[in-house]
């Protein structure tokens, strides 16, 4: 089984080497390695070229924003399961995709998704929050629950049955794909109980107040989209879930 990874970055040349290193070190054979660099103006694109052949595929030009690079990277996938890494995130240990793919061939599934720990930006030993999803039940969007975005497995035939990320949406694309593919359509999920990824505290949907409040708003226009109704408490629900996410450091 062929995995692709696909990096987006901008301007992101502090943290990406972190991030190439952590993929380029997985046990797994079988790995395809798309970095979409968005034209950055700092270093990026020559820390991604000392790399050499070892990137698969690697595409710097002006985009969209995020969700549009994201799709650029999906369309040059080949591989049969598709997993996203962030260039301010890194993968925990190096046999996170192999244990990935154990799980795919034993379940069957459409997609795979696990722990996360945010670390902080500075001294990425430091964990911020920790992350423990747990098992999905169908239904668990309508209290506020999502998985991790960026310990998402999912195969390409779902990418190219349901559609890419939407560019409707700033903030909340990765929000309204996973609620269209899981909550709407219903594939088939899997849950692996341990940390895949370590990603740098402040993303750009939690990094402001004024970000989450538009973030929320977002959330609500994902439902739409999809021509679904949450609870009155559902988008209330999401960010105070996250709460649990600082109990460990208590």
């Amino acid at each position: 089984m062929k995995i692709t990874i696909i990096t987006v970055v901008y301007n992101g040349g502090k943290t990406i080497g972190d991030t190439i290193d952590s993929v380029l070190s997985q046990t797994y054979p079988d790995i395809e390695y798309i970095v979409i660099d968005g034209n950055s103006t700092d270093n990026s694109a020559d820390v991604i070229r000392s790399y050499g052949s070892r990137i698969t595929r690697f595409v710097s030009e002006p985009d969209k924003g995020l969700y549009d690079a994201i799709n650029k990277g999906l369309r040059l996938a080949t591989g049969e399961v598709i997993g996203l890494i962030n260039a301010d995130d890194f993968y925990k240990h190096d046999q996170v995709v192999e244990k990935v793919v154990n799980l795919f061939n034993q379940t069957g599934c459409d997609a795979v998704y696990g722990d996360i720990i945010y670390v902080n930006a500075t001294n990425v030993e430091k964990i911020d929050r920790n992350w423990k999803v747990g098992e999905y039940k169908e239904g668990d969007f309508l209290w506020g629950w999502m998985p991790p975005h960026p310990t998402c497995f999912i195969r390409r035939s779902v990418y190219e049955k349901l559609g890419n990320y939407t560019l409707e949406l700033k903030s909340s694309s990765d929000y309204e794909l996973l609620l269209r593919f899981i909550h709407k359509y219903k594939i088939k999920i899997s849950y692996l109980p341990e940390v895949l990824v370590a990603m740098r505290s402040g993303g750009m949907s939690n990094a402001t107040l004024k970000h989450r409040f538009r973030a929320n708003r977002e959330d609500r226009q994902a439902w739409k989209i999809n021509g679904l109704r949450p609870y009155f408490f559902t988008l209330f629900l999401k960010p105070l879930r996250k709460l649990n996410q600082l109990l460990p450091k208590l």
